[in-house]
């Protein structure tokens, strides 16, 4: 029996080889070449113009139908000034609207910088600024919270161009900007002849990264990095056809629902069901009415469905193909035999790694092999440094233990860094494993895993992330970040925010740590109101613990490993008080515990 299995499976990855040698024989773009994604989609456009591209809702456009609209707005966007190398911010959800002006953008040789439609207040502000955006693409669904910084983006915002679409009929138009649909009427479908100027080199996106300190950071992305990411990822990992259907519902400001998900699909003219929101209870309905076999996810999506109720939608399901990332090996077995979906594609990678791994020999509960050279390096966790040796090299960890990851930057694999270089620096570890080599850290502890026959490929296993930045509700969240705005309380001095597990949720949930003068009755509403209005959902506390004092080194930084390891549990934590935020509550509460026990018990609803 073992040795039938094993000849099963080298005639199971021997049919891989078809769909792997083109994808690894593809050939980047050099900087010079007029390579980009405006181009790639107009080629898509000419080879297959009556194709279905984009089904939202009960509205479908055919390739060449979206095709003429984005080229409405692209001479709208030249009418108002833009041009070549300049940025437009996009602030909007999911809808036809983003892609259209993300595509309108980038065929300008404009660069789209993508707005997280969570933030508001100073996060907002000091995105938009960082990539020094002429102005900004907002939906109605957004345009009341825009306003409310947008002073701070210009003065008064008359230098600023600003384009607004409306998001349901009777929907009014701010005064302060201009109405993208009356201003596209009339214009011409024709493609501007910028587009087969933009080179590869040059800049396409900025995605914003929440790094391991301050806030977010612009990671850019070129056309030859987004390009190529599309091509690698949809051959690679989803094996792609044009006949194939994504359901989309991640948020495309994310490189996950818009790399391998969005670009990849518009490669090949390939559809995509976009929505939204995810909803758990529409999921497998809408899968069933679209017919979509393809699926990009992160895993707390798959949490979520594998909780909910069986649905008769959910049995005989069209759903194929799935490529995402964070998927817990608990919870990738019960998806795939609950689902019977064939092909789960586990991905990593980050907006501005240079080193991506990618499943493509559909090997379980493995982020797949990477192309490019990386190495696994011993990382003292509780200090926040990387492990050097007597002669200053960094020391690689044993076959299966947990290591940091690095990856070698080279000029086939570039580091291209944020628009902040001191923070390109702090990603760039030198003199590694010898003299003047350099690498990407990417802040993730990663491990080797054995995958019998595939074992040669190297596959790994993420194991977890470092220093000061955790992942919740499939965001990554800065410490950093959360607790300069804690510390604008003014009970709260110093703030040190962790991450925690907590049962039967996917990452960890937010605690802030802080002290309190003796006698000081800790004002909860006043908290709950500052990070209400200050944080997105995700990055707000769900625990809060209030000291006496404050645990640091000696050279007065904030220890952070034992109070992960006591958490929210109040048989570890002496004389200080837990504050939680149950879901769905504005306020924060005593824990005592009943409501402990609730948590334990996996019943608490997070």
């Amino acid at each position: 029996m073992a040795l039938f299995e094993k000849v099963r499976e080298v005639f199971r990855v021997l049919g891989e080889v078809p769909n792997i040698i083109p994808a690894l024989t593809y050939k980047l773009a050099e900087e010079d070449e007029p390579v980009s994604l405006g181009r790639v989609f107009e080629e898509t456009v000419e080879g297959a113009p009556d194709s279905p591209m984009l089904i939202f809702g009960d509205r479908e456009w055919s390739y060449g139908e979206f095709n003429g609209e984005v080229n409405r707005l692209a001479a709208v966007l030249v009418q108002k000034g833009v041009s070549r190398g300049d940025t437009i911010a996009l602030f909007m959800e999911n809808r036809p609207e983003f892609v259209l002006s993300m595509l309108a953008l980038v065929k300008l040789g404009a660069s789209a910088s993508l707005i997280n439609t969570s933030l508001s207040g100073a996060g907002l502000v000091h995105c938009i600024r960082s990539t020094d955006a002429r102005g900004c693409i907002v939906g109605a669904e957004r345009a009341d919270v825009f306003d409310q910084v947008r002073p701070e983006l210009g003065g008064d915002g008359g230098e600023q161009i600003l384009l607004w679409f409306a998001d349901a009929a009777g929907d009014a138009k701010p005064e302060w900007a201009a109405d993208a649909r009356a201003e596209m009427a009339g214009k011409p479908t024709e493609n501007p002849a910028s587009t087969r100027q933009v080179t590869a080199g040059e800049n396409a996106l900025y995605i914003f990264t929440s790094g391991t300190t301050g806030l977010p950071k612009a990671a850019l992305v070129t056309h030859r990095k987004i390009v190529a990411a599309g091509h690698g990822m949809g051959r690679l990992g989803f094996k792609l056809k044009p006949a194939d259907r994504l359901y989309l519902c991640l948020p495309i400001y994310h490189i996950t629902g818009l790399g391998p998900g969005l670009c990849a699909f518009i490669t090949v003219g390939a559809s995509i069901v976009l929505r939204r929101h995810f909803s758990a209870s529409n999921f497998w309905p809408e899968v069933q009415k679209h017919r979509a076999n393809c699926f990009v996810y992160v895993g707390e999506l798959c949490r979520y469905l594998i909780t909910q109720p069986v649905c008769p939608e959910e049995r005989d399901n069209p759903l194929q193909k799935m490529l995402g990332n964070g998927l817990r090996p608990d919870i990738w077995d019960e998806f795939k035999s609950r689902f019977q979906v064939e092909r789960i594609c586990e991905i990593y990678g980050a907006s501005e790694a240079n080193v991506g791994f990618i499943n493509v020999l559909n090997k379980d509960r493995t982020i797949g092999a990477a192309v490019s050279k990386v190495a696994l390096v011993q990382y003292d966790n509780e200090n926040d440094v990387i492990l050097r040796d007597a002669a200053g090299r960094c020391i690689e960890v044993p076959f299966g233990e947990p290591g940091l990851l690095l990856a070698e930057i080279t000029d086939k694999y570039r580091f291209d860094g944020y628009t902040d270089k001191d923070a390109s620096e702090k990603k760039i570890v030198r003199d590694a494993l010898k003299p003047g080599d350099s690498w990407f850290n990417t802040g993730d502890l990663v491990r080797q895993i054995d995958v019998g026959f595939a074992m040669k490929l190297k596959h790994f296993q993420f194991v977890d992330r470092t220093g000061d930045t955790f992942r919740w509700r499939a965001e990554n969240v800065s410490t950093n970040e959360v607790a300069e705005v804690l510390n604008a309380h003014p009970q709260i001095d110093m703030a040190n925010v962790y991450g925690v597990e907590v049962p039967g949720a996917e990452g960890r949930a937010g605690m802030a740590a802080f002290a309190l003068d003796a006698g000081v009755e800790f004002d909860a509403e006043a908290l709950a109101r500052l990070v209400d209005a200050e944080l997105p959902a995700y990055a707000r506390p769900v625990f809060l613990r209030v000291q006496r004092s404050m645990a640091t080194t000696g050279t007065f930084k904030l220890l952070k490993g034992e109070l992960r390891e006591q958490a929210y549990h109040l048989d570890r934590i002496g004389d200080d008080e837990i504050f939680v935020r149950k879901p769905k509550s504005g306020v924060y509460e005593r824990l005592d515990e009943a409501y402990h026990r609730v948590i334990q018990d996996e019943q608490a609803g997070f």
